[in-house]
């Protein structure tokens, strides 16, 4: 560094870079640390072999015993098939197993027990363990009342729960089949009075077995019941044990949870509406499913957005619909989404919510002549005679058709953009002067007025 200092022109400039980068540090090795080197299983094939049999170890006796034990026959037969299927070579030379000490549990070893993910198998291995079964769903109220008489029997007193001797068992055999109220009065007192002997029996005997204090002997503990709600399947899977950890897919309907979170479905609707994106509308505008998919809707516009964010490019869909029901109502609606489909479905629906009535000259064409400036893009609208039909470019025909105009012409000398095009043709249409308010300014009459729109040419 003394010599740059005194004369750098006289050294190169490559050994002014080498003294540059040279480092004022000696560097450390890990043989210099005391760190073993790690050794490349890739580098020969006897490393390779040594590597994959140290690393892949095949079951010992001990462990397929321990496997035997928690597992069935059909599953040990299954891991063997799979063990067989993956060459543990493979696994070294296209692998890489980390040997760090934050290394993640990535291969399952199958001989220990996991209890988060294992199922702890029963106590006892002398019923046989049946699968899970796939058709169970909860129990509704019925069947749950029956599980429980059915777990309280076995602390009963007296006779079995729901098991008690009924009045007809106490007639005669062909009486049995026949209805109380067509028996003999003879054979109805008789069995009467035994039943209610009956009953009283059971009385004194389950008082009989009441000690301590009003206390029955053999009832349930607090244990019984705690067992009862932490270990009892609330499904229809009849209480089986099974070594699965299946998870059982909820059912359509869950007790005490079905129809809170699903709109009801109106039986005027006739089934046409089960999603229930109509009934907000239906509620507002005061019609009925049936009327709102009567009218006629055609979608004008849709433009694909993307906006750059720090995330991507986010991608939009932005659409225009136009809503008629061909009778001198029509409405435009606007939505915006990141799925078409679902801006589609919300301008349908704004436009069906906006729909207005619009002018119509003998409910076949405009008043007069009128002209509309969105932007850029002007659009003129002329009135035609009966018979002209409509010649207009298509997105303007479509607005025409759902308002229920038929004779018509149209001119869009600028620009021509179909977001404005649309706009401009509504503003058009809503922006006819009334007859009735020419009429008042000049002080004639409507008639004198109408003279001169007769068929829609100045006479």
């Amino acid at each position: 560094m003394g010599l740059i200092k005194k004369n750098p022109a006289a050294v190169p400039d490559e050994e002014i870079e080498k003294l540059r980068a040279k480092s004022r540090f000696r560097p450390l090795t890990s043989r210099d640390l005391g760190v073993p080197e790690k050794r490349d299983p890739l580098a020969s094939q006897e490393s390779l072999d040594e590597f994959t049999a140290e690393t892949f170890t095949k079951y010992t006796p001990a462990e397929k015993a321990e496997l035997a034990r928690m597992y069935t026959p059909e599953q040990i037969a299954a891991l063997e098939a799979g063990e067989a299927t993956i060459n543990p070579r493979d696994l070294t030379i296209q692998g890489r197993l980390r040997t760090d000490i934050y290394r993640m549990p990535y291969i399952d070893d199958f001989a220990e027990h996991q209890p988060i993910i294992d199922k702890r198998p029963p106590a006892s291995r002398s019923r046989k363990i049946s699968p899970p079964d796939p058709n169970a769903r909860f129990m509704n109220t019925d069947e749950f009342v029956s599980d429980l008489i059915q777990w309280a029997d076995k602390f009963r007193v007296g006779e079995p729960t729901g098991t008690l001797r009924r009045l007809e068992d106490f007639v005669p055999e062909e009486w049995k089949k026949v209805k109380e109220g067509q028996w003999p009065g003879e054979v109805r007192d008789d069995a009467h009075k035994e039943f209610k002997k009956y009953l009283q029996e059971e009385i004194n005997k389950a008082a009989k077995q009441q000690e301590n204090g009003g206390v029955v002997s053999g009832g349930p503990t607090d244990a019984d019941v705690l067992s009862y709600i932490i270990e009892r399947s609330v499904m229809t899977d009849k209480n089986i044990q099974t070594q699965s950890s299946l998870a059982l897919a909820l059912p359509d309907k869950v007790p005490g949870v079905a129809g809170l979170y699903k709109a009801a479905v109106d039986p005027a609707d006739e089934g046409l509406d089960e999603t229930g994106i109509y009934q907000d509308l239906k509620r507002r505008s005061g019609m009925s499913v049936q009327e709102i998919l009567a009218l006629q809707c055609k979608t004008l516009v849709v433009n694909y957005v993307s906006n750059q964010t720090r995330m991507g490019k986010i991608q939009s869909t932005v659409t225009i619909v136009v809503a008629g029901n061909g009778d001198g109502w029509v409405g435009l609606g606007y939505a915006k989404s990141q799925e078409p489909m679902v801006a589609a479905t919300k301008a349908r629906l704004d436009a069906i919510s906006k729909m207005r009535p619009v002018r119509r000259y003998e409910n076949r064409t405009i008043f007069g002549n009128v002209e509309a400036k969105v932007s850029g893009t002007v659009v003129k609208l002329f009135a035609r005679p009966p018979g002209f039909g409509l010649r207009v470019q298509h997105r303007i025909f479509e607005i025409c058709r759902a308002a229920g105009i038929y004779d018509l012409s149209a001119r869009v000398p600028r620009s021509r953009n179909p977001m404005n095009t649309v706009k401009a043709t509504f503003e058009a249409l809503f922006n006819q002067k009334d007859p009735e308010e020419i009429a008042m300014g000049r002080g004639r009459k409507l008639v004198d007025v109408r003279k001169v729109y007769y068929g829609g040419a100045t006479q």
